[in-house]
């Protein structure tokens, strides 16, 4: 049974098992960053066996001959300004009738100029990670100093750029009181969105501590309060929207879901800093019931399609196949898409229809992609004071 409040929860006007949502295409792991968290373990020259310009245009035609609603598609890395095509892949892909976003490292590649290009070029947004509200914080986590305040200006310069702004911001148990500072300087930006990430321990992230259950428990509770500052969303945390619909169906939060000493403190720094626990906005963006294989898919450098970046289990290659047979029929994805069958509370859990946790810290903790999330807290059936 899927517990339901109207308006709580957006959903997908399409058959998620069909056609995606959105398609992050990694066009490159070359970058000049170190991030610590870094999923792909990024290098500093490109893999000769990225997909080249040719096979990187059938990959677009492809994810274009959906019709409409096309996914959307985001050029990632590594760092996509290491591909000395990307302004052709991004033309490419625009006049085919594809969404084209892009998410940069800050390098020194990250121009004026480059964005405006990408804006002549058709592309619609950008997302810049900030992983701290100071650049002790954040340089340490990037590993290169002063890419703090590059990413500052870069934020203005894509705005002016006439291109819609991400944040994206990876916690872990080091940063996660840095929250409401990077909250601040979101709201700063006037970005369109913030996403915040829960670590999976994957790649160089292995190295770093995630938050436990609980932890995360109040960081989406605490980002669900400040939700009217700025739209939000998050990666490999569903869960957010078990929260959100749990929110609407009770009259008093904090009687149903007394917070903690971390949520506490959190709110009262985003008190400190931004004068009010909720912000200006008349409406909050409720969170989009995607997950892993289910309306979201991830293509690496060298044509493997994942059902997520942090989920390093191939469902098929573009060599071999179309993107659209591989997300139709991988026996992986079609697994990912039943919830009914996944381990634990997860396969109990009366949310799990618009959750189903995060398939990708199941996997990094159990090796199972079908098992229950070990980040999350909710007991099924569970009641609560309303």
């Amino acid at each position: 049974m899927t517990v339901t409040t109207p308006h709580a929860v957006r959903s997908l006007h399409r058959d998620a098992g069909e056609r995606p949502f959105l398609v992050i295409w990694e066009i490159t792991r070359a970058c000049q960053l170190a991030c610590q968290h870094c999923r792909a373990d990024s290098i500093h020259h490109r893999n000769p066996g990225e997909l080249d310009t040719d096979a990187g245009r059938r990959l677009l035609d492809d994810l274009a001959a959906y019709g409409p609603p096309r996914p959307m598609v985001v050029l990632t890395g590594g760092d996509p300004f290491e591909r000395g095509d990307l302004l052709e892949l991004v033309t490419h892909g625009t006049a085919v009738g594809l969404h084209m976003s892009i998410a940069p490292s800050v390098t020194p590649k990250l121009t004026a100029t480059a964005l405006g290009q990408l804006r002549a070029a058709g592309a619609h947004a950008v997302s810049l990670s900030l992983d701290g509200a100071s650049a002790a914080v954040h340089d340490g986590v990037r590993g290169v100093p002063g890419v703090f305040d590059a990413t500052l200006a870069a934020a203005r310069t894509a705005r002016d750029a006439g291109l819609r702004l991400q944040v994206n911001t990876t916690v872990t148990r080091a940063n996660v009181h840095e929250l409401p500072g990077v909250l601040q300087r979101v709201v700063g930006f006037d970005a369109a969105l913030w996403s915040v990430f829960f670590l999976v321990p994957t790649g160089r992230g292995g190295q770093l501590q995630t938050l436990d259950a609980d932890q995360v428990e109040e960081v989406l509770h605490w980002l669900h309060d400040v939700s009217d500052h700025v739209a939000v969303k998050t990666t490999e945390a569903p869960h957010f929207r078990r929260v959100a619909l749990q929110r609407a169906a009770v009259d008093d939060v904090d009687t149903a879901f007394p917070p903690g000493p971390l949520r506490t403190r959190l709110r009262a720094a985003t008190v400190e800093l931004l004068g009010s626990l909720h912000g200006p906005r008349r409406t909050t963006r409720p969170p989009l019931a995607v997950n892993a294989g289910r309306g979201f898919a991830f293509v690496d450098h060298l044509g493997q399609v994942y059902p997520s970046g942090f989920l390093p289990l191939g469902a098929g290659s573009v060599h071999d196949q179309t993107f659209r047979t591989i997300y139709r029929d991988s026996p992986l994805l079609r697994a990912l898409r039943d919830p009914s069958h996944f381990g634990g509370r997860c396969g109990r859990c009366e949310f799990n229809e618009v959750c189903g946790g995060s398939r990708s810290h199941a996997f990094a903790v159990t090796g199972d992609p079908l098992a229950e999330d070990p980040t999350c807290a909710h007991q099924p059936g569970a009641t609560v004071a309303t």
